[in-house]
């Protein structure tokens, strides 16, 4: 009997799998033929990153533009970024600094963006990433920016104040906790380890499943991971890569409160990105404590057509009381409205840094 099944048609069979070799043959020359204009262009453009956010946005958006199935967009747009990310090696191998260690969210953003041919730098805290990429030690770096259930990352925006590196793109990375540990079952666990910003984000399963375990914040999600490894009456809340890396088992997937649970990351890098047709803008303001005057900041952008999608207030560590503004303004700092808008808050706020203009993240 065949492996294939008693009912097979194995004429019909032979020829799918024909056409498939056939194809996968093509697919080997196409993408060598790629790789090749790759390399091409390389030596055109000369010495220099090689990395460019706004044209790989670009083809990641024919590629969902033009998909006529059945694969979905996300799997084939994942394709290409491994393509481009080989790609892009032949040329520069490329360092990317990020919150490590190995098997945080972080480290999910670095592959999401970069793919697999990079060398992914795990670095102990957010002011080392800055330190790296500042100091030439990476070439870019990645770094939370804000979740959508528990806000803004503090420590990320207070650093871009002062620091000489540029976002030049995002990532938008969905969020799936799980409780991992080598326990027998939830009424072996005696603690919980995780960021405190994952434990946050599973307030109401831990309520309701885990009353009475203490909950321990740490580092990041996969020192959680290697400390409940570690521990066989310990877990851990982190994604499914750390317990992968660490060795724990999955007790309870997907125990986020909120279904879509997302994370906002920045890249970081020393270049200024070209428009890629579909940009958002980023900058930090202050503002004079005087009555009227957030309103007189945003009336240029009103007055000029410009959409905020974002506008947060921050501590300026300056002064009591005193509070700096982070702007996500759609558009990019090269178009007509966007730039004149820009041009009359820089007269306006007392302090104005534009923090990069770079191509929007798919969800």
């Amino acid at each position: 009997m065949s492996n294939d099944g008693p009912s097979v048609d194995a004429a019909e069979l032979a020829r799918h799998r024909a056409a498939i070799d056939a194809l996968d043959r093509e697919i080997l020359t196409r993408l060598n033929d790629r790789a090749r204009h790759a390399q091409a262009i390389g030596k055109l453009k000369g010495e220099g990153l090689a990395y460019r956010p706004e044209r790989e946005a670009q083809v990641l958006e024919q590629v969902a533009a033009h998909n006529g199935g059945p694969l979905a967009n996300d799997v084939l747009t994942g394709v290409f970024r491994q393509i481009m990310s080989a790609c892009l090696a032949l040329e520069q191998k490329l360092t990317i600094g990020y919150l490590g260690p190995a098997g945080t969210f972080s480290h999910a953003a670095v592959a999401k963006q970069f793919g697999s041919f990079v060398d992914a730098v795990p670095l102990p805290s957010i002011d080392d990433v800055f330190r790296a990429i500042e100091s030439g030690e990476t070439d870019y770096a990645v770094v939370p920016v804000e979740n959508s259930t528990e806000g803004v990352v503090g420590r990320t925006l207070d650093l871009m104040c002062t620091t000489g590196a540029s976002v030049c793109g995002e990532v938008k990375l969905r969020i799936e906790q799980h409780l991992l540990s080598n326990a027998g079952g939830l009424a072996d666990i005696r603690k919980v380890y995780s960021h405190a910003q994952s434990l946050g984000q599973c307030v109401r399963w831990l309520a309701q499943h885990l009353p009475a375990v203490p909950r321990v914040a740490v580092s990041s999600n996969a020192e959680a991971a290697r400390l409940a490894a570690a521990d066989p009456e310990a877990a851990a809340i982190a994604g499914e890569n750390a317990g992968a890396i660490y060795g724990l088992a999955v007790l309870a997937p997907h125990i986020e409160d909120e279904p879509n649970n997302t994370t906002r990351f920045w890249v970081l890098g020393h270049q200024s990105v070209p428009a890629s047709g579909h940009d958002e803008t980023s900058l930090v303001m202050s503002c004079p404590n005087r009555p009227g005057a957030v309103y007189e900041l945003l009336e240029p952008l009103a007055r000029h057509g410009v959409s905020m999608s974002r506008f947060e207030s921050r501590p300026a560590r300056t002064g009591l009381w005193e509070y700096l503004f982070f702007v996500d303004l759609l558009g990019h700092r090269d178009e007509r409205a966007v730039a004149a808008a820009l041009a009359e808050l820089s007269h306006k706020a007392p302090f104005l840094k534009l923090l990069g203009s770079y191509p929007v993240a798919a969800a």
